[in-house]
């Protein structure tokens, strides 16, 4: 069962629709292994459900002022989290929509922060060490080739999609994977009447002014249907496509990560003292994604080189979720875990 992370899912949707799913959190958000001056294997940990546990491991790592410095960037990322929230079950918004929003001041500083200017003058600023900064920058960076200072702020948005769901930014674990929502909402479609044909390949869109036709095959016979709307989720060159229209790549559209799903017999250990497999896996696990790392894989990899270190970041759904095993597996004590890996585009490959 396909497992991943859920947090853009507004729960009036899954409410209307009454579908039979659920996400539970994560009491890990991430861990980070380090090794301080003195040569010693520890961890920065990133706890959901006890925020002490969290302070004392930025302290240890970095000091006080760090952990004010994240603490601020928490609070403004809830502040613009309130302002875009809402609006995406909503025709999209103008920037000065959006803007006319704001009311406070740590509304102001959170849009200057995330709309304004290039990301990383925002972790530089708020947080100093280069591995707590690294952490941060990763919802920067998860699904886009970016640095922080990018000037075409790609990274603020890949930023604000990882921090805004829900206004709280968490991301859950989906209940039997992500085939429970799938097959929640297939037998949704089922009960209202949807026909929902499989190995169906869309070939043309035709807009028209009162019913659009589209084309598609399925087998070796074509069909057309008429419909009154038309949904259409696909990368824009398919889009392109399907409406018989010429398409210009633009680069920021190319996939930029790698991800691998692994079933492991048991979980591997840490050279980290009192700190448990479960700790370290349960939420993202970071790996070479130092601040100053990264910056060099993403030198490395529009350079046209597999990054190395390559930067990428592990979990373990299972921990929060065994359903998705079999009984067997579970009974045996097997486990999943993710790679996802960072700064990997389409060409190197």
């Amino acid at each position: 069962r396909y497992a991943y992370l859920i947090s853009l899912l507004p729960p009036v949707i899954t409410d209307e629709l009454q579908l039979n799913f659920e996400t539970r959190r994560r009491s890990i958000a991430s861990f980070t292994p380090y090794r301080d001056s003195a040569g010693v294997d520890k961890g920065l940990l990133i706890s959901n459900v006890d925020p002490q546990r969290s302070r004392d491991s930025v302290v240890e790592l970095s000091g006080v002022d760090d952990w004010k410095g994240y603490q601020r960037l928490l609070q403004l990322e809830s502040s613009i989290a309130r302002v875009i929230w809402p609006t995406l079950l909503e025709p999209l918004k103008s920037r000065q929509s959006l803007k006319s929003r704001l009311t406070t001041p740590t509304d102001f500083e959170a849009w200057q922060s995330f709309i304004e200017q290039p990301l990383g003058q925002t972790m530089e600023r708020l947080v100093r060490h280069d591995l707590l900064r690294g952490l941060l920058m990763t919802d920067g960076k998860i699904g886009v080739l970016t640095h922080p200072h990018d000037e075409s702020l790609i990274q603020n948005r890949c930023f604000l999609y990882h921090v805004i769901g829900n206004e709280t930014g968490e991301w859950r674990v989906p209940v039997g994977g992500m085939r429970a929502f799938t097959d929640a909402l297939v037998e949704r479609c089922r009960r209202n009447g949807v026909t929902l044909v499989q190995g169906a390949d869309a070939d043309r869109v035709h807009p028209a002014t009162d019913l659009h036709a589209v084309t598609f095959r399925c087998g070796d016979r074509e069909f057309c249907v008429a419909a009154k709307h038309v949904l259409v989720n696909a990368a824009p060159h398919v889009f392109a496509q399907l409406l018989n229209i010429a398409a210009q790549p633009i680069p920021t559209d190319e996939g930029s990560v790698m991800k691998m799903n692994v079933l492991l017999r048991r979980l591997p250990r840490l050279k980290a003292k009192g700190v448990t497999s479960a700790d370290a896996f349960t939420g993202s696990f970071h790996i070479a994604e130092g601040y100053d790392q990264m910056q060099r894989s993403w030198q490395q990899a529009v350079a046209e080189e597999v990054p190395d270190p390559a930067p990428c970041e592990i979990y373990c759904h299972s921990l929060t979720d065994d359903s998705i095993l079999s009984p067997e597996l579970r009974t045996q004590g097997f486990q999943t875990l993710t790679l996802f890996g960072l700064d990997m585009p389409w060409r190197l490959f």
